[in-house]
């Protein structure tokens, strides 16, 4: 009885013993090692089902427990306006991510999650979250260095990128979608405010985003590396590679038709900015360069990025954009899967058919079609970005950082960045009578147009919906708010969306306030032919200007026809997509600051002329690139 006893002793102890030695070998969940190490022990245990799951990112609304363990899913996103709950707080965030979390963990290898969202002005999608302006706001700010007014702001945008981080990990997420580095050429793209500016050098300036993001590069750190400084800051993703800007026309997703030269001295070049800042990810653009689908561009994607610029990064798929790469989408994925994993693309955002993707691939790497060298290649450089945000050491989000969003200081520094990237094209019809700054003390005023009192219509697309809405869509100070809470106590505000003559002429107006422009838009269905502002906006501006002095301030992602009724206005102000921080645009308008912004893009006379960029042989705009006129603080 006493052998046997010591015999079922001897045999717990042999396997304590081996499980404990088991541990000891797994070198990939020993935060001593190093990250080389780490990855190169945890692959050497992956299946290739559990390498081909890590490739696959999927939507939340599908990440369910069990599909992330089944599947051994590597990465979840948020898509526009996807949220756990309208309205819903960190908390709701966190507890949903690490939900998702669980079923990854539960994995045999327990490789965490990566969970991924649109933060292009801001936590966007976030309610209660900060909204920016839209980047082609932050394109016409303009620093001042020992009197030399650098190209936009770098410290600003970098300072913006900082408080993005907090608010997007005030979320318990580690990845986000931005910057987009596109250079538009035509005004006509939907996503023509998602750039900085039709000139590559503001672009280029603009990617101190990304350190702000990330947090700054130790000087020993390899270039091309990913890199994230901590908890408090995430994993960017520069976009879309490469040539977004520049389709015929302005459609989305087009056809770039521009010579190498043409794509490398103006669409490339703020990719080699992104890599020296140790950008983590690029995207790759759904669009095609001389008819052919960046998506399935091995030469670009691997022989130039991968190969020649040394980025060590991930490359990522845009949403569905695989499927794409055929004409019409999925027509043959089999083929579209293996296009672009072999051009390069390491994480494919699916988003939904997870199963038909991984199937394919499976078979594809059996068939030796996809060569299991490519495999591995992108697995490799996905676990490096979960090491580098802290993945493994911290698979699951707290609320150590749910204090951060919408925060008052993140706040003031949207309004300043309102301030700086106001432009005011005109002031007064002749040098003799200028308006602004207008008098805070008047004895009644008019607030006019659509956009004055629209919370939605002021921040644009990608705010808490993919397309944006119109409304008190989130926490925020709307134009009218602003101006009321500027002017003296005794001056009378009067608001009147779209007033008729006899209603201007019954009451003696100081001055007018005029704020109109574009409803909220996303992609697609932002593309415009004619860049018209919709009715009543025009209405607006020809009924109030010619009864009464004006100030007319435009909301829009980007120039639009203005130039009937320029004769007519007083002055104009171009405010483009200010963010959820109205108060910047009249702590400017009353000359508590003073406007220094410039355009970032060229302003047509007509939408015939287009597309037309500073250093064109034919330029004829109605305001330049660069232009803007400066104020100096105080109220008149």
């Amino acid at each position: 009885m006493a052998a046997s006893h010591t015999f079922f002793l001897g045999v717990i102890l042999l396997l304590c013993w081996i499980s404990i030695g088991d541990a000891e070998f797994m070198k990939y969940k020993d935060p001593k090692q190093p990250v080389g190490v780490r990855i190169k022990d945890l692959m050497n245990r992956m299946t290739l089902a559990e390498k081909i799951g890590q490739m696959a990112q999927i939507e939340r609304k599908v990440a369910t427990t069990q599909v992330m363990k089944d599947y051994f899913i590597g990465s979840v996103l948020s898509g526009g306006g996807s949220v756990p709950a309208p309205q819903a707080s960190a908390k709701d965030w966190i507890d949903m991510i690490n939900n998702i979390q669980n079923g990854a963990l539960s994995t045999r290898l327990g490789i965490p999650m990566l969970y991924a969202i649109d933060a292009v002005h801001g936590n966007n999608n976030v309610y209660n979250a900060t909204i920016f302006p839209h980047n082609i706001g932050l394109g016409a700010t303009r620093q001042v260095f020992f009197n030399l007014k650098l190209e936009g702001d770098p410290d600003l945008v970098k300072r913006i990128g900082v408080a993005t981080a907090l608010e997007v990990r005030a979320t318990g997420i580690p990845y986000a979608f931005a910057p987009c580095i596109a250079v538009c050429r035509d005004p006509r793209w939907g996503r023509c405010y998602e750039s900085y500016s039709e000139d590559h050098s503001v672009v280029q300036a603009m990617t101190a985003i990304i350190p702000g993001l990330q947090g700054d590069l130790p000087a020993n750190q390899r270039k091309g590396t990913p890199y994230v400084a901590g908890k408090d800051k995430v994993a960017a993703c520069a976009k879309h590679f490469v040539g977004d800007g520049g389709t015929q026309k302005g459609i989305d997703e087009n056809n770039t038709i521009i010579d190498h030269n043409g794509l490398f001295s103006i669409h490339m070049p703020a990719y080699y900015n992104s890599i020296i800042e140790g950008v983590s990810t690029i995207m790759v653009s759904y669009s095609s360069w001389n008819g052919e689908k960046m998506h399935a561009n091995q030469d670009l994607i691997t022989g130039f990025l991968k190969n020649q610029l040394h980025f060590k990064g991930v490359v990522i798929s845009d949403w569905e954009g695989i499927d794409r790469i055929t004409s019409p989408p999925h027509a043959n994925y089999t083929y579209s899967v293996q296009a672009g994993i072999n051009a390069g693309i390491d994480m494919v955002i699916i988003p939904f058919d997870y199963d038909s993707f991984i199937s394919n691939l499976t078979t594809l790497v059996n068939n030796n079609i996809v060569p299991m060298s490519r495999i591995d290649d992108a697995v490799s450089r996905i676990l490096h970005l979960k090491f580098s945000v802290g993945l493994f050491d911290n698979p699951y989000a707290d609320l150590s950082f749910a204090d951060q969003l919408g925060k008052k200081e993140h706040r003031e520094l949207a309004r300043e960045a309102v301030r700086k990237s106001l432009v005011l094209m005109k002031n007064g019809k002749s040098s003799n009578e200028q308006i602004l700054p207008l008098p805070k003390k008047a004895q009644t005023i008019l607030v006019a147009g659509s956009h004055a009192d629209n919370l939605g219509n002021q921040c644009g697309g990608w705010t808490i919906d993919w397309q944006g809405d119109s409304g008190r869509i989130t926490v925020g100070t709307t134009i009218l708010e602003a101006i009321k809470s500027t002017v003296d106590p005794a001056t009378n505000v009067i608001y009147s969306e779209n007033p008729d003559t006899a209603f201007l002429k019954s009451n003696n107006f100081s001055y007018a306030i005029v704020v109109v422009g574009e409803t909220p838009y996303a992609e697609t269905d932002g593309d415009s032919l004619n860049l018209t502002i919709p009715e009543p906006g025009p209405s607006t501006i020809q009924t109030v200007c010619e009864s009464v002095k004006c100030v007319v301030v435009l909301i829009s992602g980007r120039p639009v026809v203005i130039n009937p009724y320029v004769p007519v206005i007083n002055a104009l102000v171009a405010a483009w997509l200010p963010g959820t921080e109205g108060q910047g645009v009249a702590d400017v308008l009353f000359g508590d600051y003073g406007f220094t912004g410039k355009l970032p893009r060229t302003w047509f006379k007509s939408v015939d002329q287009l597309p037309m960029n500073v250093g064109d042989k034919h330029y004829d705009p109605l305001f330049p690139f660069g232009f803007g006129l400066v104020t100096e603080p105080g109220s008149a």
